[in-house]
């Protein structure tokens, strides 16, 4: 078997072609990470999969498996936690929690979002972990972290509070992002709330501060972070129409300079790029050779609609590539995906889109098989040692 690379070119796949560049955006960030969750499609990538210190947007995975346990009834939103010295004794962004407090995880939770709460992200810790303590929690925390995909993200605590090897990586957090959204529709318009003055005891922090909540540019999440350390950094997310993006970015020196990079990067994603349709769900974008089967090659399909987006300087066509290892062994199911193709536009890093079988093919006879082998083999001598065409 060898790996086999096809360009697709026009009129093949009508939408394939080259578009001109996207104009890049060139962040201040240390590193980040922006992602259009309709189409998969990678705006930006910088130290994108580099542990760093995430400050307060680690809670995030702290929500996610609060979300969890309310949803699975291990926890109920008006039960009252009680609140340890331990969690009380935190710093930072606080709800100002006492040993005397029983709180409704209804209000850690909003706590946590809306006022960054590092003593409500101890408590709902200290109640789902295995032995009481928030390192137990956070031990919990790293393993379902790498089940859920996030390879570089260890935590050391609930919140985020400096400490060495509490790290999570751009993409990490991102992906984080898009499961809070796409697991918990019911719990994500919290993120989208400006305000919580939890039980007046605390006016000076009872504003979100995340700084595009109220812009009017379809913002309404996710988390923001500080410390000396990691810089100024945010999780957010915006909706406009049905594109969402999700971006990350740490390491910025202001609070101004987050939202003046978080707003930019809103407005480029969703001005400099328009998504276009580029195959129908089953339409044949590749043929790829079956090795001892009853048919000599298969159609090779996307499982669904393809869509991508392109600059909206370009044409509406983005040059593509069909990779797979073939000759593909029959018998091959209607359905199973068999292929890659592989879109590069220029200006973006590439996004890889699975392809399908069009249609069943069975193992072939004797003869069938003698005569398919042999037609491949021919095509291959024809069209060269690496079968590009």
């Amino acid at each position: 078997m060898i790996r086999i690379a096809k360009r697709v070119l026009a009129p093949l796949l009508a939408s394939l072609l080259l578009a001109l560049p996207a104009q890049a955006f060139d962040t201040r960030a240390s590193a980040a990470f922006v992602l259009d969750t309709k189409t998969g499609t990678i705006l930006l990538s910088k130290n994108a999969d580099q542990p760093l210190p995430p400050a307060s947007m680690s809670k995030l995975m702290t929500l996610y498996m609060a979300f969890e346990a309310v949803t699975d009834g291990r926890l109920r939103l008006q039960e009252k936690l009680p609140v340890s010295s331990h969690a009380m004794s935190y710093g930072g962004s606080t709800m100002f929690l006492d040993t005397t407090d029983r709180v409704s995880v209804e209000d850690l939770l909003r706590g946590i979002i809306v006022l960054s709460g590092n003593d409500a992200c101890a408590v709902i810790a200290e109640t789902l972990s295995p032995d009481g303590t928030e390192d137990g929690f956070a031990r919990l925390m790293t393993q379902r972290a790498q089940q859920l995909g996030m390879t570089n993200s260890t935590f050391k605590n609930s919140n985020g509070w400096p400490e060495d090897g509490h790290v999570m990586s751009m993409r990490d957090l991102a992906l984080l992002a898009r499961h809070l959204i796409a697991d918990f529709p019911q719990f994500y318009p919290m993120f989208a709330e400006t305000e919580f003055a939890f039980d007046g005891r605390a006016p000076q922090n009872t504003r979100n501060r995340n700084p595009l909540l109220g812009l009017g540019i379809g913002a309404d999440g996710l988390k923001t972070g500080h410390t000396q350390e990691a810089g100024y950094g945010l999780v957010g997310s915006a909706k406009q129409g049905d594109r969402r993006v999700i971006f990350v970015i740490t390491g910025l020196p202001s609070t101004q300079a987050r939202a003046e990079e978080s707003q930019a990067i809103v407005n480029w994603a969703f001005r400099q790029f328009a998504e276009r349709r580029l195959a129908q769900q089953g339409q044949v974008i590749a043929e790829a050779d079956v090795w001892m089967g009853a048919e000599p090659t298969v159609g090779l399909v996307p499982a669904d609609d393809l869509t991508a987006l392109v600059p909206v300087l370009g044409g509406d066509e983005v040059e593509a590539e069909v990779v797979y290892t073939g000759p593909i062994r029959a018998p091959i199911e209607k359905g199973q995906q068999l292929a890659e193709l592989i879109l590069t536009p220029e200006g973006l890093p590439e996004t890889r889109v699975p392809l399908v079988a069009d249609r069943s093919i069975e193992r072939g006879g004797f003869v069938s098989r003698v005569t398919t082998a042999s037609t491949v083999l021919l095509r291959k001598l024809n069209e060269g040692p690496e079968g590009a065409f």
